[in-house]
């Protein structure tokens, strides 16, 4: 079967061969995967960027937003059957900590995880897939064009549960409303695939939601965040440490973009006893010059509390499968327009390119 490989720590991609898999003990699963979908991750690898082979290997198969359909499964497995849509999670655990024992990798403690089409074990950029029950998320089939979706949305589904979490937990008023997130002012900086769909998320939720980005209004995120009930903050007019005075300050701030500087300038945009969650991972090693005093000030003195976010467990991956389905029949076939570039897979250079303005979500098909 064919699949994509980097040498890591190259921009050596090729199309190469691998040997099919097949089922080897009763809880696994075989999928044929359909679509896979690139992000920043895939193309800061195929720029020769942080990645690392499977033991013994020296190349990686790339790939971790996957979908495809379940061609066999073990004997022992029960939460899917063959035909069943379906995704697979990223991270495998270290097999040692609590949270990787209780399924949770997400939170490793030892740092000994691999991430599949990542770190040391290979991804779905290929044709056929096994593995673990445990890993498996089932898809309805009314979400087969933007199943794909389901991994990034994960990672927005668990920074915006952990935000609520926080807030539940330490605020007196939180107790009696049954959705924090109702009514409350939320800003989404960067909108990329993850910071959309993160605004999909908190619409559903009853959040009334801006989306702060430095594109023109009239290109493909802005107009896609504004049918949703979103409203859009131009960064160029409005920078982000303005936003609370030119606009509202936000109750909860979800940062998407990865860019240090204005990662640090969005705790101006935060409400009294706000929340501010970070997925943003900022390239580089520029340092950053900033006033520690002042935001050690501003965070005690009002109350803030900024957590990051990384990964998603597979409960996340159910919770994205739910919001989607929601999404859908709210917005119809608005969701598949974020999917806007599809390529071959034997036309994968041009998919780990870099994208223009227009680009929202590119795909691998198989």
């Amino acid at each position: 079967m064919k699949a994509i490989s980097i040498k890591p720590g190259t921009t050596s991609i090729q199309l190469v061969d691998r040997v099919e898999p097949k089922i080897s003990v009763p809880d696994e699963v075989k999928v044929k995967i359909i679509r896979v979908g690139i992000c920043g991750t895939d193309r800061e690898e195929a720029a020769g960027g942080r990645s690392l082979a499977p033991q013994g290997s020296g190349d990686l198969v790339l790939g971790h937003e996957m979908f495809g359909k379940v061609v066999e499964v073990g004997k022992s497995v029960s939460r899917v059957k063959p035909g069943d849509f379906v995704v697979f999670t990223v991270r495998r655990g270290c097999g040692k900590c609590l949270p990787c024992l209780m399924n949770r990798s997400d939170m490793c403690l030892t740092g000994d995880y691999h991430e599949r089409g990542i770190w040391g074990l290979d991804g779905y950029q290929t044709e056929y897939i096994v593995d673990k029950e445990q890993y498996v998320v089932r898809v309805p089939a009314e979400l087969e064009a933007v199943g794909v979706l389901t991994e990034p949305t994960s990672v927005a589904e668990k920074a915006i549960d952990e935000a609520v979490r926080i807030q539940s937990a330490r605020l007196p008023d939180a107790g009696a409303t049954p959705k924090w997130l109702f009514g409350k002012k939320c800003l989404v900086a960067g909108l990329g695939p993850i910071g959309l769909l993160a605004a999909v998320s908190l619409k559903l939720r009853g959040a009334e939601v801006y989306g702060l980005d430095i594109v023109d209004e009239g290109t493909a995120r802005p107009k896609w965040l504004a049918t949703i009930g979103g409203k859009y903050i131009d960064g160029r007019k409005i920078p982000a440490q303005k936003v609370a005075d030119a606009v509202v300050p936000m109750d909860l701030v979800f940062d998407a973009t990865g860019f240090a500087p204005v990662e640090f300038n969005l705790l101006d945009a935060l409400a009294l006893n706000g929340v501010y969650v970070l997925t943003g991972v900022p390239g580089g090693d520029r340092a950053l010059q900033i006033d520690g005093a002042d935001l050690v000030r501003r965070l005690v003195l009002k109350n803030q509390v900024m957590v990051g976010s990384v990964n998603a467990a597979r409960d996340h991956f159910q919770m994205a499968v739910d919001d989607l389905m929601h999404a859908q029949l709210l917005w119809g076939d608005h969701l598949k327009k974020l999917i806007t570039n599809r390529h071959r897979f034997d036309d994968f250079a041009s998919a780990l390119q870099h994208h223009g303005d227009d680009e929202i979500k590119a795909t691998i098909e198989w």
